[in-house]
């Protein structure tokens, strides 16, 4: 009776443990192709600061990690800025910042989500998300990316722009989560008929 009930229990674990299926590994190449693809349609929206351009490719991320967990998540996020070190001006500078800022606008509400499913908890956690993502672009702009490129002017530089990146990243990470809001579902549903 007692090793039947270790025998369950190993059994549990075992599932618990699997590896990774080859459908999700699918899923995941997919969507690092959705994010690198579309992250190269950049629109510059403020004419004073030409260099913050929206791109949309952390829709994809986002995605994934409410559809497969936040690791996986991040494992796009990743693979995505490693594509585009191919052709990087930065040196893989700008790519870490980016990579910095997704992860930790993800986080929030793809770790909620494996909690607290529902569409109050997916709402709040998207807003908490936005102010997570403007707060980690403050930070990696002004330590990260005006260093890089603007040298020594580099404080004075992210003074004059604070007003417009807090605008553009609010822009940005508001709109990444109202699209993935919109195509979760439909896209949810979808995983679920072919069962992953």
């Amino acid at each position: 009776m007692e090793e039947n009930k270790m025998q369950e229990a190993g059994t549990d674990l075992k599932e618990k443990r699997r590896p990774v299926s080859a459908k999700k590994l699918a899923l995941m190449a997919v969507f690092v192709a959705l994010s690198y693809g579309v992250s190269f349609l950049e629109i510059p929206i403020f004419p004073v600061a030409p260099f913050l351009k929206l791109d949309l490719g952390n829709v994809f991320i986002l995605l994934i990690g409410f559809l497969l967990g936040p690791i996986e998540g991040i494992i796009v996020c990743a693979l995505k800025e490693s594509l585009r070190l191919i052709g990087s001006s930065s040196g893989g500078v700008g790519e870490l910042a980016n990579m910095l800022v997704t992860t930790s606008y993800i986080a929030v509400p793809t770790i909620v989500y494996r909690f607290r499913k529902g569409l109050k908890s997916v709402t709040l956690s998207l807003v908490a998300a936005c102010f997570v993502g403007v707060g980690a672009a403050l930070l990696a702009n002004r330590f990260i990316n005006f260093p890089l490129y603007m040298g020594k002017g580099a404080a004075a530089s992210f003074k004059e722009f604070f007003g417009v990146i807090v605008a553009f990243n609010f822009i940005k990470t508001v709109s990444v989560g109202v699209i993935c809001f919109a195509l979760y579902k439909r896209l949810s549903n979808f995983l679920k008929k072919i069962k992953i």
